[in-house]
């Protein structure tokens, strides 16, 4: 059963501090004396939702300073999933607009490097610009598609897919109306592709986060079932915000480790799914 009952929700904005751009700064005492309202996330380390604003949280010094990051609070979750993040070489196989690139950057201290990949090349420039803006300097960003990413000729001992998805109401309004089944079942299509070629780069003691905001099984539930049964992958136990995720749906037994699953309903913040990923 999956309990959660529809409402009609809009997330708040959140911001994420980029810890290390900001020593000797308070960032948060900063942006109050600029009129901001902060409320701290209480399941993020460094999140804070913005209560009242008198002007855009993008136009500030601060903002420009990379000081902070805009970024939606379940969004912030997958980054902080993996066990270890320094000195190591990370994939971010899906990685534009790049605020997942910077956090992953920031709980690096800039250590290792990351492999940041995108197919659009409109969108790498927003990567870049994100990159640039918060001091970023372990990371090569590359116009390719996240399921030929064993072309680049290397193992990653991380690897985020934050893969493309069908999406939820609370960003979109329109969506009943936007989205049918088969948009739902080509991106499921999609993101075991890219589930398939991330497994082989992955090396054997790495870590695989999986992280979607649709709320559909087909591109969750299912697609982690599938891979730990084609793909030898194993669901590891994490701890963060949301509810286990259903092992039986629409009457399909699922492999019992798909508990460890995290599925987030909207509300608070929009809807997301995410789990971590080894390999047996």
């Amino acid at each position: 059963m999956l309990g959660w009952e529809f409402k009609e929700t809009t997330p708040k904005q959140a911001i994420r501090v980029n810890a290390m751009n900001v020593k000797g700064s308070n960032v948060v005492e900063r942006l109050e004396s600029l009129g901001f309202k902060l409320k701290k996330i209480p399941f993020l380390e460094n999140g804070y939702w913005i209560e009242e604003s008198k002007f855009s949280a993008g136009a500030t010094i601060e903002y420009l300073l990379g000081y902070y990051s805009i970024q939606e609070a379940a969004a912030q979750i997958p980054a902080t999933l993996f066990s270890d993040l320094r000195g190591k070489r990370v994939l971010d196989a899906c990685a534009a607009p790049g605020g997942k690139t910077v956090q992953l950057a920031d709980l690096m201290q800039n250590t290792g490097f990351i492999v940041a990949l995108d197919v659009n090349r409109l969108r790498l420039n927003a990567l870049a610009n994100q990159l640039e803006r918060c001091r970023v300097k372990n990371t090569v960003v590359y116009r390719l598609d996240a399921r030929k990413a064993s072309k680049l000729g290397l193992k990653f001992d991380r690897i985020l897919l934050d893969v493309p998805c069908s999406g939820n109401f609370a960003t979109d309004k329109q969506w009943f109306e936007r989205r049918t089944i088969d948009d739902v079942e080509r991106n499921a299509r999609l993101q075991r592709e890219i589930l398939a070629e991330a497994a082989k780069i992955l090396e054997e003691d790495g870590e695989l986060v999986y992280a979607t905001c649709s709320l559909e099984p087909e591109e969750n539930e299912f697609n982690i079932d599938w891979a730990v049964k084609k793909l030898k992958l194993k669901v590891a136990e994490i701890k963060c915000y949301g509810e286990e995720a259903p092992t039986k749906v629409f009457n399909k037994q699922l492999d019992n480790s798909i508990k460890n699953c995290r599925r987030i309903w909207p509300g608070e913040t929009q809807g997301f799914f995410v789990c971590k990923l080894t390999k047996e």
